[in-house]
């Protein structure tokens, strides 16, 4: 019995945690009347202690692809980016730190989800948009 809840305790966690990337979860405050055909990427980066900016490559599909979808650098600690809907980016945040430079990873393909009844009115809302590169 005791190995049976713990399992399930598992499963309900592992859900609780990729609730963002799969839409389950709605914030009415993001929501629009409108299928949106743009998403905002959002991009977490860590702030460089030596004031550098933080170089930003956002490339289309796979990073060996190699197609580069554009470049900025930032010293902010959240940026975004307007992308089409529905394809993957991949994005890199590089960070020159006094001895080595380090590279952060992470893709993200941002999708669009109707809801009837989870807010006031029906909407669409954009999930699998939020990029985290900050160095662990």
């Amino acid at each position: 019995m005791r190995i049976l809840i713990r399992i399930l305790l598992f499963f309900v966690t592992v859900v609780l945690f990729s609730c963002e990337d799969t839409g389950h979860f709605v914030k009415c405050s993001e929501c629009t009347t409108t299928e949106p055909v743009k998403a905002e990427l959002e991009i977490k980066v860590d702030i460089n202690n030596s004031g550098a900016a933080t170089l930003i490559d956002v490339y289309e599909g796979n990073l060996e692809d190699g197609v580069l979808y554009d470049s900025f650098s930032t010293t902010d600690q959240n940026t975004s980016i307007s992308v089409t809907m529905n394809k993957k980016y991949t994005v890199t945040a590089r960070y020159n730190l006094p001895g080595d430079i380090y590279i952060a990873v992470d893709s993200a393909t941002p999708r669009v989800k109707y809801t009837k009844d989870q807010c006031e009115n029906p909407c669409y809302f954009v999930y699998d948009k939020v990029l985290d590169l900050r160095l662990k």
